[in-house]
């Protein structure tokens, strides 16, 4: 639950924009286009953008597909978004070999959708169409998992002590000795288990079974987070295994996080958006990306000295920086423009200074003086 909650959470919380190519390179937010509110904000009137993209991710990882319904008005463009259930759809293929999705109703109906109106995110499959269940693939590592929460749960429920006989040397009858079992079992587990004992009659304690350090209890519950981890390909850190972790590894292991374990599936998420809803003939201008810059933004230091370095070599603009930082503008548009350093120059440009690192003639190259002003020789 923790993992797939994990992975769901964090595609969904990233922010969904629609972009639109410049001429001559570059991109812009292509704010003004109708698919930009549904992606970045309601993708249909009863949910939020993360509300469905976390649903839906969590399909994903759980049954190994995502399925939408595209909603289109009357001159065929995306209207809304609504989920549904994996259990309930069936890709098929007609007579014709298109690809088609049956479509199972609550009520028993059913319909049919053209696969252009079914939002599809598949995740490793067979076939390239059809995704496996983790869960399924996975299950003999889940059922150890769960054997070991069954045996904590009875094992702690009983005082983590070890089980053990009662015995007398006299003959005692069969219900005397159940109910002595029960009373004893009664007043010595659970929130009773540290109290002090108390037998007559003959009753003697045997203490038998194996102690939770030597039946490695522990260890084999942090075992089977590192076995979900690595079903999800989550780092070992993000489930709370934090063998020899460190601060600057943490760090390390957070930007692992977003490129090996987030990004697959944002790419999975962004190239069925673009075959499905954006149209052919605009598809060389529009596309959707997330904005993962907030995931791999590492510590102020850090971030700081890489936005310097990029600022000082005229790559960001003091507003761009700003915008970064999650800061507004600088006013009137002061905060615009691009600087460099004065001290470089191209490698194919001319020197400006000779050897002795005096100042060249800059009258195209004839010789004179140092102000670059012709001598008697060549006037």
């Amino acid at each position: 639950w923790f993992g797939v909650r994990l992975i769901s959470e964090a595609v969904s919380s990233l922010p969904l924009l629609l972009y639109r190519r410049l001429r001559g390179g570059g991109k812009e937010r292509a704010t003004d286009d109708p698919l930009y509110e549904i992606l970045h904000d309601l993708p249909n009137p009863e949910m939020t953008s993360m509300v469905f993209r976390e649903t839906l991710q969590a399909h994903l990882l759980t049954w190994g597909n995502a399925y939408a319904e595209i909603q289109r008005d009357g001159a065929d463009q995306v209207a809304a978004l609504w989920p549904l259930l994996p259990n309930a759809v069936k890709p098929e293929r007609d007579s014709s070999g298109y690809l088609r999705y049956l479509i199972r109703n609550q009520d028993g109906s059913s319909r049919t959708l053209p696969m252009r109106n079914v939002l599809h995110i598949p995740g490793l499959g067979f076939d390239g169409l059809v995704g496996y269940s983790v869960v399924q693939m996975a299950r003999q590592s889940i059922g150890m998992g769960l054997a070991c929460e069954r045996f904590g749960a009875t094992f702690f429920g009983n005082g983590a002590k070890p089980s053990g006989v009662l015995s007398n040397p006299a003959v005692v009858p069969q219900k005397q000795r159940e109910e002595f079992r029960e009373a004893w079992t009664k007043a010595h587990s659970g929130d009773n288990s540290n109290k002090t004992g108390v037998l007559w009659g003959g009753w003697t304690y045997t203490p038998i079974g194996i102690p939770p350090e030597d039946a490695q209890f522990l260890e084999s519950r942090a075992f089977q987070r590192e076995e979900v981890g690595l079903w999800l390909n989550i780092p070992p850190f993000k489930l709370g295994v934090s063998k020899a972790a460190t601060y600057a590894s943490v760090e390390q292991f957070a930007v692992d996080f977003v490129v090996h374990t987030i990004r697959p599936w944002l790419v999975r998420w962004e190239g069925e958006y673009w075959r499905k809803l954006i149209p052919a003939e605009r598809r060389r201008e529009l596309f959707a990306e997330h904005l993962v810059d907030g995931l791999l933004r590492g510590d102020l230091a850090s971030r700081t000295t890489a936005l310097a370095q990029q600022f000082l070599n005229g790559v960001l603009s003091q507003d761009e920086w700003r915008e970064i930082e999650n800061r507004n503008p600088i006013p009137d548009g002061y905060g615009q423009r691009y600087y460099r350093p004065l001290n470089l120059t191209p490698v194919d440009a001319p020197p400006t200074v000779d050897r002795a690192g005096d100042p060249l003639p800059t009258n195209g190259g004839m010789p004179g003086d140092k102000q670059g002003n012709p001598t008697p020789d060549n006037a």
